[in-house]
C-alpha cells in the first residue's frame, strides 16, 4: 500500500461519505444509457477500487436496475441531498465505482477507457487516446 495515497469524497452535502487508500483498478467513461440518466449528462467518469481500500461512511439509499450485462447495477446515493456517490452492493462486492464527480479533489483521475460507446450520444465526443468498448471490457 502507498502510505501517501489518498482520495476522498461524497456526496452534495457531505453526509456520505469515501476514502480509498490504493489507486484505482481502472478508470474510464461510461455512455450506458443508465449511467448517462443517472447523471444527468452524456456519460459518467468512474473508477473502479477494490473494497478492501474503500472506506465508504454515512446514510445511503441505493437503487437497483437491470444491467446490460443482465445482472443488477447498484447505484448509491445520499438520501438527504440525493448526490451520486457510488456503485456496487455495499459489503458484497470485492471492488466499487466512484462516480468521479463525487471525488473532493479529482485531479487523480486518468481515464483509459470508454466503454458503451455504442449508446454515445452523437454531440458526445471521446477523448482522444481512450481504449474504446462497443459494451463492457472483455
Amino acid at each position: 500500500m502507498s502510505e501517501q495515497f489518498r482520495i476522498t469524497g461524497g456526496c452534495l452535502c457531505g453526509a456520505l461519505r469515501y476514502e480509498a487508500t490504493e489507486p484505482p483498478q481502472s478508470m474510464g467513461f461510461c455512455y450506458c444509457a443508465d449511467c448517462r440518466k443517472a447523471s444527468g449528462s452524456g456519460y459518467i467518469p468512474f473508477a473502479m477500487f477494490s473494497s478492501k481500500f474503500l472506506h465508504i461512511t454515512g446514510p445511503m439509499i441505493s437503487y437497483s436496475s437491470r444491467a446490460a450485462a443482465g445482472r443488477d447495477a447498484i447505484r448509491n446515493s445520499c438520501p438527504v441531498c440525493a448526490g451520486l456517490v457510488f456503485g456496487g452492493p455495499l459489503g458484497k462486492t470485492s471492488s466499487h465505482s466512484i462516480y468521479v464527480g463525487s471525488a473532493d479533489d479529482p485531479s487523480w483521475f486518468k481515464p483509459t477507457m470508454a466503454i458503451f460507446v455504442r449508446n454515445r450520444p452523437s454531440w458526445v465526443v471521446v477523448p482522444p487516446g481512450l481504449q474504446k468498448y462497443e459494451a463492457l471490457p472483455p
